[in-house]
């Protein structure tokens, strides 16, 4: 049989586990994680339209931001339909 300290360093470690699974959950839906993803494929496609393409970067570049944002909220929705009919 377990000792109680070994019981309780258990439930601690699961506790500390619990909590950095939270907060991960939280990141994958947070609107930082959004806005960094689209704040650096913006970026990247600037410097990919300005230097190979030649072409006004910083409006055409807005098209693929605008579709990640697009896709993040869609995804959102279509995973919520998904899950109400498992």
């Amino acid at each position: 049989m377990k000792s109680k300290t070994d019981l309780l360093e258990r439930i601690e470690l699961l506790e500390n586990r619990n909590k950095r699974v939270e907060a991960d959950k939280a990141w994958e839906t947070s609107w930082v994680r959004r806005l960094s993803i689209m704040a650096l494929t913006y970026l990247v496609i600037v410097a990919y339209l300005h230097f190979v393409i030649h072409v006004n970067p910083w409006l055409n570049a807005l098209v693929p931001v605008t579709g990640f944002f697009l896709s993040t909220l869609t995804l959102s929705i279509v995973k919520k339909y998904w899950l109400d009919k498992l």
